[in-house]
């Protein structure tokens, strides 16, 4: 929380002051501070691939070694093999989304504490670290999506207009990853536990989406438990946009939304009602 300006002497002083009680979000702060955002992002890419043999080609290597090993292991397997569309297809247009969510979580996660420094020494918004961390991902992403549209052309999949539905559910998808990457971020700074803890989350995670399967194959019983998941909806939708296959999805993504505006909005006050301490403790 910032004061107005006060004179003193020949200098002008501004007061910082931690908020009492649960904080605003400050986004019209947020907005003030966007070139340090882009600053961040630009310099967590730079730093991420530094002295790398294949730099920003690991976005294309990864995805496509997941889904050579799904497809030797999974995509002869009867009852999880699509039918209307090629297995590498489909477990590709799962992957895309997958890894945009599951990247954006773990650098939310970890930025307070590799940004220590920062924290200690200067003002800003500290809500942009783990936007920015979560945001320098969606390069990668981007890179992922030209590769998804290389793949659906050869397999007879020309892209559509049902592309253009890839944007709001992409956005879906990285919301929900903000939103919990800013729980785990502010919980990470008190519980070093944390950062041990994120991967094997997102493993879990991982095998409660219907990336290798779809989740028309789970029993009825079960298959609402999986739409508490957000990326449920978020992948499935994502395939359907892909492969211009008409599917009922209303329900998963009404789930979907609901729990991602949760995660964000419960993520965001939480994090700014501690964040008074992070310099303290980090």
């Amino acid at each position: 929380m910032t004061e107005p300006t006060h004179e003193v002497g020949s200098s002008l002083v501004t007061i910082i002051r931690p908020h009492r009680g649960w904080a605003p979000i400050g986004l019209r702060e947020l907005w003030a501070w966007r070139e340090l955002t882009f600053f961040l992002v630009q310099r967590d890419l730079k730093v991420r691939y530094k002295q790398t043999a294949f730099g920003i080609a690991w976005a294309l290597i990864q995805p496509l070694a997941m889904v050579l090993l799904f497809t030797l292991f999974l995509g002869r397997v009867s009852g999880i093999r699509p039918v209307d569309v090629p297995y590498p297809l489909f477990a590709l247009a799962g992957l895309i989304p997958w890894t945009l969510f599951a990247q954006s979580i773990g650098a939310s996660a970890n930025s307070l504490i590799e940004n220590s420094n920062l924290l200690t020494k200067v003002y800003f918004p500290r809500l942009l670290l783990p936007l920015a961390a979560a945001a320098s991902h969606v390069v990668d992403f981007l890179i992922g999506l030209v590769l998804l549209a290389v793949a659906s052309v050869v397999f007879g999949h020309v892209p559509g207009p049902t592309w253009l539905l890839l944007v709001p559910i992409s956005l879906l998808g990285f919301l929900a990853a903000v939103g919990a990457g800013l729980w785990l971020a502010a919980i990470n700074v008190q519980f070093r536990d944390v950062r041990y803890a994120v991967p094997f989350l997102v493993q879990v995670w991982f095998f409660a989406t219907p990336i290798a399967y779809s989740s028309a194959t789970l029993p009825d019983q079960i298959r609402p438990l999986f739409w508490l998941n957000p990326m449920t909806g978020v992948v499935e939708a994502f395939r359907a946009a892909v492969t211009s296959q008409p599917v009922d999805l209303a329900s998963a993504l009404a789930a979907s939304v609901a729990v991602t505006l949760t995660l964000l909005v419960t993520g965001a006050t939480y994090f700014r009602r501690v964040e008074g301490a992070f310099a303290d403790v980090v």
